[in-house]
């Protein structure tokens, strides 16, 4: 079964299994983010709670990305914290 976001002819898309699981990832991230400052925002949260909440997740989307190997010696997992 094909991914629905599955295009290679498409060249921006994802192409391997890792990519495609990577970039569902990437957009359960953006997600939560918005949600979290969505919450910031209406002072459901404070702002060191938010920031706390989008390291974590910021430093598991890294996790992920090094674990499914995905652009070695690339951008988002260059061992930084990167926020």
């Amino acid at each position: 079964m094909t991914h629905p976001d599955h295009d290679p002819d498409h060249p921006h898309q994802p192409n391997s299994p890792e990519e495609i699981l990577f970039n569902d990832n990437l957009r359960e991230f953006t997600m939560k983010i918005g949600h979290i400052c969505g919450l910031e925002s209406n002072g459901k949260i404070p702002q060191e709670e938010a920031y706390r909440r989008i390291r974590d997740l910021w430093k598991a989307l890294k996790r992920s990305k090094k674990n499914l190997g995905i652009g070695e010696g690339g951008q988002l997992g260059d061992g930084g914290d990167g926020i």
